[in-house]
């Protein structure tokens, strides 16, 4: 044993030569006052007793011994020699040994507990302290890392670092020197939780409902063993509640502005319709007060046909806008299909005149449906076949009965969607990338139109199972006219 002014060496002498310093007192206290052995006995069995709570067993043994010595060179015939040959002596030669080593055992093993007591209140103290602290913080501290000075300060760890799963972003807090974020984004990878204990680094998946949200690191912290795991609890449920409040405040600010996206589209589309309504009316004056020429005739014509046009337009606009916003409540009644479809496509013929519109209908098909809301789908259909295939392409309207299904087919040729898109195609503003550099849109049409199907107790699908090349094909099905009269008025 190495001894010096400091560690256990200097313990073990301090404590040697207290506890010699308390034996000669007490040899020299019986001695002087002629105690015999057995008064002897109790008053240097309580010293080693007294010297035993001080929890060192080597000096605790060296003490006994000493009292034993005493006891029978002080006390026991012939006096003043050293001869522990009585069953007395080696019975109190024996009884303090093992009175000294059972205490400092237990003396040891409860400080031992009473520490790890202590420890124990003061992780829970600063893991309270630390769950004050991340609930203070705001959604702006994950994206600084400042959210991880808690877990620093507190802990007092030489560094910590998270690498969020989703992002697979890192953050660290602090200086390594072991290599932390390495190890901390191999444990994320592997999804494994690692313990380095040459480089004091303890690394924890971050885990909810057994899914890997993020693996966190600490380099240099205490007992990790105890505290690694409860710090990764508190690192999961903040970085929830930061991921809970960023879709809160992302659903918040999609409904704000779906509002003012609705309140524009009302305003522009109320204003678009006096100016239209006055231009219809001054070319219906113009006609009567006074006679065109066959060329101002076509010009009046095709100025009354596209304000006209306009006008269906931008009523179309506007109910669209509500109809995307609002519920959907149809007022169905008994709709010929077959004779819906050829009205609303021959409307389209005239206006998109390098297209042939075709209309097939097999046999006479109802619907029991809203014929304003039904419209709108078939014209969004044909719109968007029109809109997105090549000048002298064919757009073919195929009306047939499937059981108890009334189904409308729309195609056309000279186009196509490609696959990664066609799962997408019904979401609200979405718009691929060949519908966005060759026409303008708003994303809305297919997303309201299949609204209105699901409303009619139908459905609309784009035909992907046998895809055709340069070809496209929407499907509606909606019941026929008994089955859909049923629905409606069971739904309501």
């Amino acid at each position: 044993m190495k001894l010096g002014k400091s560690g256990a060496g200097w313990d073990f002498l301090r404590l040697v030569v207290y506890g010699a310093a308390s034996v000669a007192l007490a040899t020299f206290t019986c001695f002087h006052f002629h105690l015999s052995t057995a008064g002897t006995i109790p008053v240097l069995f309580l010293v080693v007793v007294l010297h035993s709570l001080a929890g060192n067993s080597l000096s605790s043994g060296v003490i006994a011994v000493l009292s034993a010595v005493a006891l029978d060179y002080f006390f026991t015939t012939p006096v003043f020699s050293l001869r522990i040959d009585d069953p007395v002596q080696a019975l109190a030669l024996v009884s303090f040994a093992i009175t000294s080593l059972v205490i400092t055992r237990l003396v040891t093993r409860v400080r031992l507990e009473a520490k790890a007591a202590s420890d124990q209140r003061d992780r829970v103290d600063r893991l309270y302290r630390l769950s004050q602290r991340l609930l203070a913080l705001s959604a702006d501290d994950l994206a600084s890392a400042s959210f991880l000075s808690p877990f620093h300060q507190l802990f007092g760890v030489n560094a910590v670092c998270i690498v969020d799963a989703d992002s697979a972003e890192l953050h660290m807090a602090g200086t390594s020197s072991f290599g932390l974020a390495e190890k901390t984004r191999d444990a994320h990878l592997h999804a494994r939780d690692r313990d380095d204990r040459a480089s004091n680094i303890a690394v924890r998946c971050v885990m909810l409902e057994d899914q890997l949200i993020a693996a966190i690191g600490f380099e240099g912290l205490q007992h990790p063993a105890e505290t690694a795991g409860p710090l990764a609890a508190l690192a999961a449920a903040f970085l929830e509640r930061i991921k809970a409040f960023q879709k809160a405040s992302e659903a918040s600010a999609a409904a704000q502005s779906e509002i003012y996206r609705s309140a524009v589209l009302d305003a522009l589309a109320h204003e678009f319709k006096t100016p239209l309504a006055t231009i219809l009316a001054a070319i219906g004056g113009l006609r009567e007060s006074s006679s065109f020429l066959p060329e101002q005739e076509e010009l009046a014509d095709t100025v009354e046909n596209e304000a006209a046009r306009l006008g269906e337009l931008t009523t179309r606009l506007l109910r669209t806008a509500r109809l995307e916003r609002e519920e959907i409540k149809p007022s169905a009644r008994p709709v010929d299909f077959g004779a819906l479809c050829s009205r609303i496509a021959g409307q389209y013929a005239s206006r998109s005149s390098d297209r042939a519109i075709h209309v097939v209908t097999h046999e006479p098909v109802y619907v029991f449906a809203d014929p304003e809301l039904l419209g709108l789908i078939v014209g969004q259909l044909i719109e968007n076949a029109c809109k997105y295939s090549s000048p002298g392409s064919d757009v073919t309207l195929t009306t047939e009965q499937r059981g108890e299904f009334a189904v409308l087919r729309v195609s056309n040729n000279g186009s196509s969607i490609p696959a990664g898109e066609r799962n997408r195609i019904f979401e609200r503003f979405y718009r691929g990338a060949v519908a966005r550099n060759s026409t303008s849109g708003s994303g809305l049409g297919l997303y309201v139109a299949r609204k209105i199907a699901d409303a009619h107790g139908g459905m609309l699908e784009l035909e992907t199972a046998i895809p055709q090349e340069n070809c496209v094909t929407f499907s509606l099905k909606l019941p026929s006219a008994k089955e859909s009269a049923e629905y409606v008025l069971t739904s309501r």
